[in-house]
């Protein structure tokens, strides 16, 4: 199981991958010969399509997939590729999935517009289809990864943030989105508000699982995680759950003199803080929880009727929690 590929657990919706495809180029174009030109360069970019394909999974799982289920999936694939735009301006990031960024090319304020474009078209796609219950859950979703960056800000200022707060801002930053993505799905295909919770809370705890996991690797000196360089959140401030830990196992002290090293410039920070976070059980502790998230999100499913659909996203708890990049 933990050798299975994103391109096995989407087998059951493959030929409805294709078909997303073209409803997401339609959904980009625009009358302006700028906006179509830059579109055309970011569908260039193949990233993985994990939300639209956990949207469509979701719909095949309750129902059968519909002209709705890909009004969907346009619209949470718009906001996220609109939030990456924003972010990469945001952290004046030169690269995206190997592509020089939109910034890059076209410089920030172009790169902003574009990033409000995508946004707008994601809402009007749910307002010309009537899909007002979509529109709530994504402004729903939008607010709460502003606040989740925003609040990961103010305590990377600070250096002070705890295992309650670091589980608000992955519940607001990452697991959200996914959440939102589940609930679509199962909204599109299915009117049984059962279903519809169930595929909400699936999604909530997979993009808990997703995000800690994704925190441990940033620990784990064997790997390179898509492109970004072990030590990262160490080098950004970032507090995350192994290190949460390891903190709160020390004499506070010790804890003061480590969050002091964080806030140095010295050039061997991140090897005495991964050294730090391996000595006090940091990386056991973050996997304990993950695992954990993993569990509930497999129980969310259990009102589900067992289906190929289903398998798959069954599969992606064990991809999400096993992966090693």
């Amino acid at each position: 199981m933990s050798k299975t590929n994103l391109t096995d657990i989407a087998r059951p919706i493959q030929g409805e991958i294709k078909e997303f495809a073209d409803h997401f180029r339609s959904a980009m174009k625009s009358k302006v010969g700028l906006v179509d030109l830059i579109s055309t360069y970011i569908l260039k970019q193949k990233g993985k399509k994990v939300r639209p394909v956990l949207v469509l999974l979701a719909a095949r799982a309750c129902g059968d997939v519909s002209t709705r289920t890909y009004r969907g999936a346009s619209l949470v694939e718009l906001l996220h590729t609109a939030t990456l735009v924003h972010d990469d301006v945001v952290d004046s990031a030169d690269k995206r999935r190997g592509f020089p960024s939109i910034n890059a090319v076209w410089k920030n304020k172009i790169a902003v517009l574009m990033g409000d474009y995508l946004l707008a078209r994601g809402l009007m796609i749910a307002v010309e289809g009537k899909d007002f219950d979509f529109l709530e859950k994504i402004t729903d979703t939008v607010k709460r990864m502003s606040e989740g960056e925003l609040l990961q800000i103010q305590k990377t200022r600070k250096l002070d943030i705890d295992e309650v707060t670091y589980f608000k801002v992955i519940s607001d930053k990452t697991a959200s989105l996914l959440q939102t993505c589940c609930v679509i799905g199962a909204m599109s295909a299915s009117a049984d508000p059962e279903l519809h919770q169930a595929l909400e809370q699936y999604g909530a705890n997979l993009g808990m699982a997703f995000q800690i996991k994704d925190d441990i690797l940033d620990y784990d000196g064997k790997f390179q995680l898509f492109g970004k360089t072990i030590g990262a959140d160490i080098k950004e401030k970032k507090i995350t759950l192994p290190l949460i830990f390891a903190l709160n196992s020390v004499p506070e002290k010790e804890a003061k003199s480590i969050r002091a090293l964080i806030k140095s410039k010295n050039k061997d920070v991140v090897s005495r803080v991964i050294e730090f976070v391996h000595e006090h059980k940091g990386i056991e502790y973050a996997e304990k929880v993950a695992n954990e998230c993993a569990d509930k999100a497999r129980l969310a499913l259990r009102p589900v009727a067992d289906s190929p659909a289903k398998e798959s996203l069954l599969q992606l708890v064990d991809f999400v929690i096993k992966r090693e990049k």
